[in-house]
């Protein structure tokens, strides 16, 4: 084996292992203001048709892991919907236009999915516009720096808990009767859920709470066939980091993982293809962790 061959399977140096200049933006954050930028497999994924026909709404779907995760799925044969924030709105032409080049269709739901109108609609304009709904992706979410919680905003918890479960609840329940056996249900966690900040303590307690909502909806849709399950990223390099108001801590960022690195949005995209193809069928409930090492 060559230098050059074991250099490329390393995990430790596979992507940017350095620290992250500081750098600021405001929220929701934006690719093309996020340096150095994100790699979201735009390059790098090759489909083997695991997903062929299949139809899948991914909230956050335009930037971070939820364009790895359209891009993946695009190019494992699914045709995708991505709902975003109207700010968003170049980040989310810039996937379609990847999963449109991948053959598949690419339908963009601006909104804000803090408004329940809007995430019914998401839903219903998802099902009317691909013909069905197979594969949902509660990705989207929000996060702050906290200094302290005496200094946490009642306005500021409401943001965050209505991005990260009230809508997860939401959509998943309009989401529910147009699933059919075969389906799945797919959310984003956190290594926070397990090993929280305390900068980030609203954020972590809606994680730990999405883990809580994976495993109780995996056993009620199980019977109908339906699989449940949610990944637990760690430390991953997407525009929501230069946004979260701490920039003093960017050239640290994915440091104190067992790699020693932060990880990049296309190293999560083949988790969340397995666990919405056939070959996860007797998986559901499960939480499977992209942590760089860290325990979950």
């Amino acid at each position: 084996m060559t230098d050059n061959t074991r250099n490329a399977d390393d995990p430790t140096t596979k992507y940017f292992s350095g620290g992250f200049p500081r750098q600021e933006q405001e929220q929701p954050g934006l690719t093309s203001l996020t340096q150095p930028r994100p790699d979201h497999g735009e390059a790098s994924y090759v489909g083997s048709g695991k997903l062929v026909g299949k139809r899948a709404l991914i909230t956050g779907g335009d930037s971070g892991i939820g364009r790895a995760v359209a891009i993946a799925y695009a190019r494992e044969g699914a045709d995708v919907a991505i709902s975003y924030l109207p700010d968003e709105q170049a980040d989310a032409e810039d996937t379609a236009t990847v999963i449109r080049e991948s053959g598949r269709t690419a339908l963009l739901l601006p909104g804000d999915i803090r408004d329940e109108e809007h995430c019914i609609s998401l839903v219903n304009e998802t099902v009317e516009a691909l013909g069905g709904l197979d594969i949902l992706v509660l990705n989207a979410a929000y996060q702050e720096n906290r200094d302290g919680l005496e200094n946490l905003p009642t306005e500021e918890f409401d943001r965050v808990f209505k991005t990260n479960l009230y809508a997860t609840l939401w959509i998943a329940r309009t989401a529910i009767p147009h699933l059919t056996p075969g389906s799945s249900i797919i959310s984003t966690s956190s290594i926070q859920a397990s090993s929280p900040s305390p900068a980030l303590i609203d954020y972590a307690m809606t994680k730990a709470a999405l883990v809580a909502f994976t495993q109780a909806l995996a056993q009620q849709m199980g019977p109908v066939g339906v699989r449940v399950n949610a990944v637990a990223p760690g430390p991953i390099w997407t525009p929501l980091i230069p946004a979260t108001s701490w920039p003093d801590k960017l050239p640290t960022f994915g440091q104190n993982t067992p790699l020693g690195r932060a990880g990049q949005p296309a190293e999560l995209a083949a988790a969340y293809v397995f666990l919405a193809s056939a070959e996860a069928s007797y998986v559901s409930g499960a939480v499977v962790p992209v942590t760089g090492g860290r325990g979950f």
